[in-house]
């Protein structure tokens, strides 16, 4: 195999364009992330993944559907999933009558949340939904907030492998994140660079140690546009060391690491110099990256008029000719790995599916 299709992109509407089309066949092109944008109701997005996989068969189709206010389709039949801490909040709760309550009831309710995002999501076609979130929560970062289940890591750890066996029973693959944790830092990675300035056994021994606890059974990791200066000046996604040496290394972790989007301002900088979208997906494919997510750049009014696509697959088609990346085989097995291995029920089977109706009951 001598191809690898690193970049995952977005499109800008309900129905793919020949543009859209070309686009997502291209060789470089492994993925697809989906948004609101993308959404009508169930029998668009059905048809809009359907469309994707006959133009593309090994796409990887992706959302940011983690419950609470991150989540992309809540209307037309699907679940309002509650954000992540409620499940914390039931671990923590004394039991009370026939409530469900404690560390047990919340371990399953986290199953049963996982299973019911896997399984609505699957049977429209989505394939991977970029969760869970393993960030602790210190009460300060507004860009985690409420999508973090706990601030204590072994809270969190417990949790997170619970939607994460949630989702493997629906047939979908899992992606923790933001390594090696995005909760202590008060700055948003989205509008700006947040610094991280603890050690690095500050950071292995409590925000970063769900990775070592999930390191079997995490299907991939997306890592925090954080820096962390006392380990290294570049941030987690750019960083040979934290994803290497620490991610893959000490931590032990086999799967795929997706960038976070690269077109937030996390990710438009490298020690303070601003660098083009092409310069930021080299960084993080270089840095241990398999898969690098640029997001809402196809829209019109984006950067480029929407043109910040096709220069990405450009530079980065001319950086492999020049010898400046090489395709990376172990990088397209991971991708590959995170497809479905099983089909999907359709949406009226799953509605009644026993163990469907059962978790639906659990959800907090």
């Amino acid at each position: 195999m001598s191809q690898h299709a690193p970049l995952v992109i977005d499109i800008a509407g309900h129905t793919l364009t020949a543009l859209d089309r070309a686009r997502l066949k291209h060789p470089l092109v492994g993925g697809l992330i989906l948004f609101a944008r993308n959404w009508k109701d169930r029998e668009q997005l059905t048809a809009l993944c359907r469309a994707a996989k006959k133009n593309r068969p090994d796409l990887l189709i992706c959302v940011d559907h983690e419950g609470g206010r991150v989540q992309r389709f809540k209307t037309d039949g699907f679940t309002h999933l509650p954000p992540m801490r409620a499940l914390g909040e039931m671990w923590m709760a004394e039991p009370k009558g026939n409530k469900h309550a404690g560390p047990m009831d919340a371990t399953n309710a986290a199953t049963a949340c996982g299973y019911v995002l896997g399984a609505e999501l699957r049977a429209c076609g989505v394939d991977l939904s970029f969760t869970p979130v393993l960030d602790l929560d210190y009460g300060h970062c507004s860009a985690i907030g409420d999508r973090a289940f706990a601030r204590d890591p072994r809270v969190v750890g417990l949790l997170a492998k619970s939607v994460m066996h949630g989702l493997m029973l629906s047939g979908m693959a899992n992606c923790g994140k933001h390594f090696p944790g995005h909760g202590f830092v008060a700055a948003d990675s989205h509008v700006a660079v947040p610094v991280d300035k603890r050690s690095l056994t500050a950071i292995l021994a409590d925000d970063a140690a769900p990775y070592r606890w999930l390191s079997n059974s995490l299907s991939a990791v997306m890592p925090a546009h954080v820096v962390y200066p006392k380990v290294d000046k570049r941030p987690a996604g750019f960083s040979s060391v934290w994803l290497n040496d620490i991610l893959r290394g000490r931590l032990g972790f086999g799967g795929a690491i997706f960038s976070d989007d690269l077109s937030m301002a996390g990710g438009r900088e490298i020690g303070g110099a601003a660098i083009s979208y092409t310069e930021s997906t080299l960084a993080a494919l270089k840095a241990g990256c398999d898969l690098a997510v640029l997001c809402n750049q196809s829209l019109s009014t984006a950067e480029g008029g929407g043109s910040a696509p096709d220069d990405l697959i450009a530079g980065l088609t001319e950086a492999q000719l020049k010898g400046h990346w090489q395709p990376q085989e172990h990088s397209e097995l991971r991708r590959l790995a995170l497809l479905p291995k099983t089909p999907a029920p359709e949406w009226d089977e799953l509605m009644v599916q026993p163990q469907y109706m059962q978790a639906l009951d659990w959800l907090p």
